[in-house]
């Protein structure tokens, strides 16, 4: 090849990754306008469950919608990538780990998948949460490690008022009586947050000196006390009167149980599903609930099982996880 050859051949490589470089920076910046995808996935929506698409393709990762009544039906994808993704009343939580420079983000999204706010944060997204009216957000990072297996773990939690703006990036430092008692360590953490339908009472896990318990919070207030222990990423019922949890019963591959907890009486029954479930399980309706879980060689699915301890666990929603209700 000629001196001109290599010289026109080098211009042109240059030129494509310039090009290539520019369009990726427009992408980044231009506008924010999310959902791009397949489909309209609309926060809004009546009657549909929202989902991470986790089925190989062009749709993984990205936050996705089937009719509630239908869920083995046609999915509809939109262009929304998250690592964990909650919403209610046309309000979404997104948490995403992006690139090219690795950075974790919570997003706000509007009925439209719009971009309200972004906070950037550290970590590995974990846990999400939305307030049934869609006005309070909270979200869950793995600061250090990436299992609760492990005893060298950290998490960040972190609160959101949409109606004020107010952002606690940390609630580890909330006063906390234990066991009837003021208590302050500095190995406390708080994950799995969800909300009561006043958007003031909240449930969440704390774990402190290796034991974990079920901690219920005062907003306003700012305080939070302990209920009872081995109790982690608990779920509030529609109607208040129930929390569904994952309980340590095991070890090794199998260390967790969901079970149901009634408020009145403090009775704990044990679900049907007998698989060890490390998810933060959502209510399918005032009865049932929903999970994501892993399979054997790859892929995760949506479950539900009745939250009576009655029946069997079914598969609701394949190659899916994060799972939300729009109700009708």
């Amino acid at each position: 090849m000629s001196g001109r050859a290599r010289l026109l051949a080098v211009v042109a490589a240059v030129l494509l990754v310039v090009g290539a470089s520019t369009g990726y920076v427009w992408h980044v910046r231009g506008g924010t306008k999310a959902d791009t995808g397949s489909g309209t996935v609309r926060l809004d929506a009546r009657g549909r469950i929202l989902f991470r698409d986790t089925a190989p393709g062009s749709g993984f990762g990205k936050v996705a919608t089937v009719p509630l009544d239908r869920p083995g039906a046609a999915r509809t994808v939109g262009g929304t990538r998250c690592d964990r993704v909650y919403a209610a009343r046309g309000t979404g939580v997104c948490l995403q780990r992006t690139g090219p420079v690795p950075g974790t983000y919570v997003t706000v999204l509007d009925r439209e998948l719009n971009r309200v706010r972004r906070v950037r944060t550290e970590g590995f997204p974990n846990r999400a949460r939305v307030s049934g009216d869609g006005r309070m957000l909270s979200w869950t990072m793995f600061v250090r490690g990436d299992s609760y297996l492990r005893d060298d773990f950290s998490t960040r939690t972190g609160i959101l008022d949409t109606r004020t703006g107010k952002l606690t990036g940390n609630i580890e430092r909330i006063p906390l009586t234990l066991d009837g008692r003021p208590y302050e360590a500095a190995d406390v953490n708080y994950w799995g947050v969800t909300f009561a339908s006043d958007d003031n009472t909240f449930y969440a896990t704390v774990r402190t000196a290796g034991r974990t318990y079920l901690v219920r919070g005062d907003y306003r207030a700012w305080t939070a006390r302990t209920l009872r222990q081995n109790a982690e990423c608990p779920s509030l019922s529609p109607d208040g009167t129930r929390l569904v949890f994952k309980k340590r019963v095991g070890a090794g591959g199998r260390p967790w149980r969901l079970y149901s907890l009634d408020l009145a009486t403090m009775r704990e029954t044990p679900l049907a599903e007998a698989r060890s479930v490390d998810d933060q399980a959502a209510w399918l309706d005032g009865h049932t609930v929903m999970y994501g879980l892993p399979r054997h060689g790859g892929g995760w699915d949506v479950w539900s099982v009745p939250a009576d301890g009655s029946g069997a666990p079914r598969l609701l929603i394949r190659d899916a996880s994060s799972p939300a209700v729009l109700p009708r």
